[in-house]
């Protein structure tokens, strides 16, 4: 199932605080995202219902492995985009933000041979 860019961005960041945390919360998204809690159980509630998450009786969040799948997709190309960016020179914050926008819209196939391309030239962190 294709998801929504907002989709795959409340994903990821549940990816994200749940390396950062160990449990996750609807509150800790909308910190996160900088969106209202609100929209953030709208967006839970959706993302439950099409099976890339569970909440437990806590509200601890949890994706599922084809939440997982969809967040570590993402996480990847998040970074490897800006590890691109900035290989390029554009400011760490910048390429961060930047690829952000542009993970969601880029092929698979630009996106292998751009990771493709800093793994043979060994470009660090």
């Amino acid at each position: 199932m294709k998801l929504k860019e907002s989709g795959e961005n409340y994903l990821e960041a549940i990816l994200i605080l749940k390396k950062e945390l160990g449990n996750v919360r609807s509150i800790d998204v909308a910190h996160h995202l900088n969106v209202s809690k609100p929209s953030v159980s709208v967006a839970m509630k959706n993302l439950r219902e099409e099976g890339f998450l569970v909440v437990d009786e806590l509200g601890n969040i949890t994706l599922t492995e084809q939440g997982m799948q969809i967040a570590d997709n993402m996480y990847e190309r998040h970074h490897v985009l800006a590890k691109a960016l900035m290989a390029l020179g554009v400011s760490k914050e910048t390429a961060y933000e930047d690829s952000c926008k542009i993970e969601h819209d880029l092929s698979q196939e630009s996106f292998l041979k751009i990771k493709e391309f800093l793994e043979k030239y060994n470009r660090p962190d």
